[in-house]
């Protein structure tokens, strides 16, 4: 596979809350030996269905097949990948900064700032910063915090996302399974 073909698609996988679902959906990527870079699994907003959010590099062909063998399990409602430029995307990033560095250097305030992220608890030792944004949002603010030397500790969340449409892909989906 070359590497100027990959792309990062998310995976919008729908399917009824059963117990080891998720280990077979991930399984479907390891059999293809393709990486799972975020997965955040939710209730979706239709009673009884949940909603795993799964992001990969790939390239068309590969990840069309690996959302078709997700959609055979048999607790799978509905399976459908897309490009970033579909949905509506958002992530949070949390940053546990050295209070007294922080406190020393007006200039990491500035960037927090900059970066429209928000000082959520501070106290003598440490300082929790949020950031909610697009994935490269969150990773450019902890490059920048920690070119400073003051980050302790980070993390961000998985990828959550809506597709641009009216409805969840799957309420279609089911209406018509339910209808015929």
């Amino acid at each position: 596979m070359e590497e100027n073909k990959k792309k990062l698609y998310t995976l919008l996988v729908y399917s009824e809350n059963v117990a080891g679902i998720l280990n077979q959906v991930t399984a479907v990527f390891t059999r293809r030996q393709v990486n799972i870079e975020s997965l955040n699994v939710s209730a979706s907003s239709i009673p009884g269905v949940h909603k795993y959010t799964i992001t990969a590099w790939s390239d068309e062909d590969q990840i069309i097949k690996i959302a078709r063998q997700i959609e055979k399990k048999i607790d799978v409602v509905k399976a459908n990948y897309f490009t970033d430029d579909q949905l509506f995307i958002r992530e949070s990033g949390l940053y546990k900064l050295a209070t007294p560095m922080v406190m020393e250097n007006p200039e990491i305030s500035r960037t927090i700032r900059r970066f429209d992220a928000h000082m959520i608890e501070v106290n003598p030792t440490y300082t929790i910063v949020m950031k909610y944004g697009v994935t490269e949002d969150i990773i450019s603010l902890y490059r920048a915090l920690d070119a400073f030397g003051c980050v302790l500790q980070y993390t961000r969340s998985g990828r959550i996302a809506v597709t641009r449409g009216m409805q969840e892909q799957v309420s279609a989906f089911l209406e018509e399974r339910e209808n015929g």
